[in-house]
């Protein structure tokens, strides 16, 4: 019999409390390897400079915070990447945070949700060599592993939800799940392990479902149609969700979908890595090592936490950034749904 510690302690300067994550695998090949064509950079030009537009006349967005389960230990986020990216992209230049970078202190009370500032570079051959830092998730990562700790961290973010619906008029959170991946043919790839929720800059819960199960008031959370849901493929997370532990996850908004909504042009399958380089300037990092590893470990990993809360945080992030974006005319977008 394996005993394990109540509550697994990691020397950091974040907090921590704990639960279970999912592996997701990408079915779709997605588009982002193939170059822009000039119309779809003209058309991401105009969209930046819209949302910059309008935001420079708009006050600074204001983040709301609440307070984390009792159990939680500590994680560090500070992962130095080493490791920069080369593409072959015209992409924007940088995310403006009032707070700084990305992942700063959870203490800050609010940042400006603004597109990048776009500092072009653009090669005719499509051969622009860019450099982008990690995106890291640095407030509190809340890791509930046992049923009790799960419907306490609902909880919070239910709390979470309401106050922001009451001040902004909408909740949304970013929503992933990762699995226990299989290799041998014929062993059917595990169930949804790991569900990881982030709703703003401070705080991402880590749900180790496939050891908690989904009490009654996850599963309230996840059918409640007024809390939207975002993700890269979301669909599928929602069907596989359904499929292994009978909750039907409602309504879901899919970021590969809205960013076409937002730019225009020809439809592109947006991997959520491409879209964090794309809209944010960052690397969204995805070491197969974590990617394919075993999710149904109990506890997880360091890691493995990170990994799942910046999935999460990432999705969250995006769905905010894109929404400064404005919408396309009517009969753009019925072109876009006809392509």
């Amino acid at each position: 019999m394996k005993n394990f510690p109540e509550k697994p302690h990691f020397s950091s300067t974040t907090e921590t409390t704990i639960t279970t994550t999912t592996i997701k695998f990408q079915t779709a090949v997605d588009d982002w390897d193939k170059p822009f064509s000039n119309e779809e950079l003209e058309a991401i030009e105009a969209a930046f400079e819209a949302a910059t537009s309008a935001i420079s006349a708009t006050p600074s967005y204001s983040s709301s915070s609440f307070k984390t389960p009792r159990s939680s230990s500590s994680v560090n986020n500070d992962d130095d990447p080493n490791a920069r990216p080369t593409t072959r992209r015209r992409l924007p230049g940088s995310i403006s945070c009032s707070n700084g970078e990305l992942g700063s202190s959870p203490n800050s009370s609010y940042f400006a949700l603004t597109p990048c500032s776009r500092n072009w570079a653009f090669h005719h051959q499509g051969s622009v060599k860019m450099k982008y830092p990690a995106l890291n998730f640095g407030g509190r990562i809340v890791y509930s592993r046992t049923m009790e700790e799960v419907e306490e961290a609902t909880l919070e973010i239910l709390k979470f939800l309401e106050a922001k619906k009451c001040k902004t008029g909408r909740a949304v959170l970013g929503l992933d799940i990762e699995w226990k991946p299989s290799f041998d043919r014929g062993i059917p790839q595990g169930k949804a392990a790991v569900m990881q929720i982030c709703g703003d800059m401070h705080h991402c819960y880590v749900l180790h479902i496939i050891h908690s199960g989904i009490p009654g008031s996850l599963q309230s959370l996840l059918e409640d149609s007024t809390y939207i849901k975002v993700g890269v493929g979301i669909d599928n997370d929602a069907v596989k969700v359904f499929h292994d532990h009978n909750v039907s996850i409602k309504s879901l908004e899919d970021l590969s979908s809205l960013a076409n909504q937002k730019l225009g042009g020809v439809p592109k399958q947006w991997s959520l890595s491409s879209l964090v380089e794309t809209f944010t300037c960052k690397q969204l990092l995805k070491p197969k090592k974590i990617r394919l590893g075993n999710w149904e470990d109990d506890p997880l990993s360091k890691a493995q936490l990170r990994y799942a809360a910046t999935d999460a945080f990432a999705s969250w992030y995006l769905y905010e950034v894109l929404e400064t974006f404005s919408d396309l005319p009517e009969n753009q977008k019925e072109n876009l749904i006809q392509t």
